[in-house]
């Protein structure tokens, strides 16, 4: 086992030939270029799979594999990506508040990077309306990732990623609040435990897979097939397992053998 990351096999899955120095414009292209190619998907989990997070596993799934992950793998692998350019990297932990009024454990990871003079909020790995480019922390600034719109404010103690939303309630939404306080990777195997196994978990009872790109979010939940452009919403179901493998494919990059079946909640 290694904690070595193969920097070039990165820099190819996700089609990057930038500058490799730590500064805001790398960060920030590498973010994009992270969240546009490995899609963010939980099809492991409705498998039976385990998820594994050492960074040899997640080196075979999401480079050598071609596959996508959750925010965990995601976000690890993200991570020593940009450590090994240099960058300062902290992990840290969010409770989701996304579409939710519940107070929900945390089972969500991010990151903090400490470059050019500020601090960035950095995360590959929300999926729904997650970023495209890092959002500065402590300015209260808003941001534009094409359509979508996000700031960072603090409330008790905690601060809040939030998107402004135009429907069905428009005006800022939380996605998550998070502190600052520093986590390890046995903080993130727990997590990662929750959400791959526990009943409760959406990742358990959904089929999620997608990918974001300039124009617009793919976005596969069960067999409903949506693309999202931030201020319309195109949507279709698929007809069967056939069709979703093809979607997977031709939409995901995501590529499984004839006959493979997923054990989601269909609704």
């Amino acid at each position: 086992m290694t904690d070595r990351l193969d920097l070039p096999a990165y820099l190819e899955r996700i089609a990057y030939r930038g500058e490799l120095r730590p500064s805001l414009s790398v960060l920030s292209a590498l973010h994009l270029a992270h969240a546009t190619h490995i899609p963010f998907e939980n099809l492991d989990v409705l498998q039976g799979r385990g998820i594994r997070l050492d960074l040899d596993s997640l080196q075979a799934k999401l480079l050598a594999g071609g596959r996508g992950g959750y925010c965990f793998e995601q976000n690890l692998l993200f991570a020593a990506g940009l450590e090994a350019l240099g960058f300062r990297v902290q992990r840290l932990s969010a409770r989701v508040r996304y579409r939710s009024q519940r107070i929900l454990p945390r089972t969500h990871m991010l990151l903090l990077v400490d470059v050019d003079g500020g601090r960035w909020l950095c995360d590959v790995g929300f999926g729904a309306e997650g970023l495209l480019l890092p959002v500065p922390l402590g300015t209260g600034e808003e941001v534009r990732h094409y359509a979508w719109r996000y700031r960072i404010v603090p409330e008790d103690g905690l601060w809040l990623l939030q998107s402004l939303q135009q429907a069905p309630q428009p005006g800022w939404q939380d996605l998550y609040a998070f502190t600052l306080e520093a986590q390890h990777l046995a903080d993130f195997e727990m997590a990662n435990h929750y959400v791959s196994t526990h009943p409760d978990s959406r990742f358990v009872q959904t089929l999620t897979v997608q990918l974001p790109t300039p124009e617009g979010r793919h976005i596969l939940r069960n067999r409903e097939l949506i693309f999202d452009r931030g201020v319309s919403v195109d949507s279709r179901l698929l007809a069967d397992d056939e069709e979703l493998l093809m979607v997977l494919a031709g939409t995901f990059g995501l590529r499984f053998a004839p006959g493979t079946r997923f054990a989601y909640q269909a609704r």
